[in-house]
């Protein structure tokens, strides 16, 4: 008697991350880039408590980010997160371990570091202004970053995915975009997001020409390099997802 078929596993974000690190484990960058942060790696259990708490599969609104700051994601685990706005209102306080090589300017204190992700401070405040809990905000959104790695000149000054040398990016979006296809199906959103123009470009070219009725956009960054952005972001956030077809 033949065997009964089996519908395989459903694809689970353990397993995405599992296979990007395993993907990014050989790459190397030439300089100006002198350090490479992966907080996939030594952040990995705050990382695992964000999926576990608030990546269940079914997701309305997916928002894209490019990759982590140095006092966010960097150094919390978690996308955009600003250290206090992960612990305090998320709820996420675990053990952040030490890259392999740390950067002498931008020291991995996890959830110690005093310093504030402007950014994600003003992207998590928005979500906890506008929706009280984080439970009914994840209710219909989730954050998740295109690439995790976090890559630094010797001067201390970010460098960001878009810059690096076409030999190096390549293979890097390319392993990104598997891990990116993998989560969006996971998720299962009706909007793909970006925070940002990168992001954005990147679903587009993930998903431009497929057959999904995902609708791609972006919100203005709320990165203190805008001037737009610190004039007043949450408003920006607001208006940029109506223009989408969000409602709030």
């Amino acid at each position: 008697m033949d065997a009964t078929p089996t519908t395989p596993p459903a694809d689970t974000l353990k397993a995405i991350t599992d296979d990007l690190v395993a993907d990014l484990a050989g790459m190397r960058f030439a300089p100006p880039v002198t350090h490479v942060y992966n907080p996939l790696v030594y952040a990995r259990r705050p990382w695992d408590a964000y999926c576990e708490r608030f990546g269940a599969p079914g997701r309305e609104i997916l928002l894209l980010g490019m990759n982590p700051g140095p006092f966010g994601m960097a150094q919390c685990g978690v996308p955009f997160g600003e250290v206090a706005s992960a612990r305090d209102w998320l709820g996420i306080h675990e053990r952040v371990d030490k890259p392999p090589v740390e950067h002498p300017k931008r020291p991995i204190e996890g959830f110690d570091c005093k310093r504030s992700e402007v950014s994600g401070a003003r992207l998590w405040g928005w979500a906890r202004d506008t929706f009280g809990t984080p439970e009914a905000f994840f209710a219909r959104f989730v954050i998740v970053n295109y690439c995790p790695l976090v890559f630094m000149e010797e001067s201390g000054k970010n460098r960001v995915p878009e810059k690096l040398p076409k030999a190096e990016r390549v293979p890097l979006f390319a392993a990104c975009d598997r891990a990116l296809r993998r989560t969006i199906a996971h998720f299962d959103p009706r909007f793909v997001i970006g925070v940002g123009k990168f992001a954005e470009k990147k679903a587009r070219e993930l998903l431009g020409n497929s057959t999904s009725a995902v609708v791609i956009g972006s919100v203005p960054h709320p990165s203190p390099a805008s001037p737009i952005a610190n004039a007043g972001w949450a408003p920006l956030m607001d208006a940029g997802l109506r223009a989408v077809g969000v409602a709030l």
